[in-house]
C-alpha cells in the first residue's frame, strides 16, 4: 500500500492523507480512520499520537501494549523530534525564530483553540524559512510542545496563517482544497533499547 512507510513486528508508520481522521470520530462517518485501516493489516497496532484530520504526514503506531506505553511516555516527555512543513500566507521577515504564546480551548467555538494569556498552557514553536514563494512562504515548523492545533494557531497569531486553514486562515483559505501542513519528520530513541529511529515524508505540496 502506498501510504505505508514501515510495517514490521514493532511499528506501523503511515503517511496519513489530509482529510482522514487519525482515530475513530463520532457517528458512522467517523469509523474510517488511519487506525482502523492500520489494524486491518496489524491487529495489535496501538495509537501513539495523533494528527489533525486536516494535516497530512507521518503517523506512528506501536505493535503491542508494552511498546505503546513506552512510546507514549517518550512523546509526553518531549523526547520525540517532530518537524512539519507548511505553506503560509505572507510570512515572517526574519529567517528563523520562535513563537511562545499560551493556548487554550475556545469553548464556545470548539474545536477552535485560541491564544489565552490567563488560562492558556505554555506553547512553543520554532520555525525557519525554507523558501519565499511569491506572496507565500514555505516554513519548517518544530512544535516544542504538543497543544491541539498549536502550529495553526501560532502561525495565524503571527499574521501568516497556513494556506488552506478554514478554522484560522480567514478568506484566503476558502479557495484551497486542503490545509498545507505536513508532518515531515519523526525521530526518537527506541524507548526500549535506545536505537535511533527516524522517518521522513516529503511534503506533497
Amino acid at each position: 500500500m502506498p501510504w505505508i512507510v514501515q510495517l514490521d513486528t514493532e511499528w506501523v508508520v503511515v503517511d496519513k492523507p489530509a482529510g482522514l481522521l487519525s482515530v475513530p470520530g463520532r457517528g458512522p462517518e467517523g469509523a474510517d480512520c488511519a487506525w482502523t485501516r492500520v489494524r486491518a493489516l496489524a491487529p495489535d497496532a496501538l495509537v501513539v499520537h495523533r494528527l489533525d484530520m486536516a494535516t497530512s504526514g507521518l503517523l506512528l503506531f506501536a505493535r503491542g501494549a508494552a511498546l505503546q506505553r513506552a512510546c507514549s511516555i517518550a512523546f509526553a516527555e518531549r523526547r520525540v523530534h517532530k518537524a512539519y512543513v507548511a505553506l503560509v500566507e505572507g510570512g515572517p521577515a526574519a529567517p528563523a525564530g520562535q513563537i511562545e504564546l499560551p493556548l487554550a480551548a475556545d469553548w464556545p467555538n470548539r474545536p477552535r483553540q485560541q491564544v489565552d494569556a490567563l488560562r492558556g498552557k505554555p506553547s512553543v514553536t520554532r520555525w525557519a524559512v525554507l523558501a519565499r514563494e511569491g506572496r507565500r512562504t514555505r516554513l519548517a515548523l518544530w512544535p516544542l510542545t504538543g497543544r491541539s492545533h498549536q502550529l495553526r494557531v501560532h502561525a495565524a497569531a503571527e499574521g501568516w496563517p497556513i494556506v488552506g486553514d478554514r478554522l484560522y486562515g480567514g478568506a484566503a483559505a476558502a479557495a484551497e482544497p486542503r490545509l498545507l501542513l505536513h508532518a515531515h519528520e519523526l525521530a526518537l530513541a527506541h524507548p526500549l533499547d535506545g536505537r535511533a529511529l527516524r522517518w521522513v515524508s516529503p511534503a506533497p505540496f
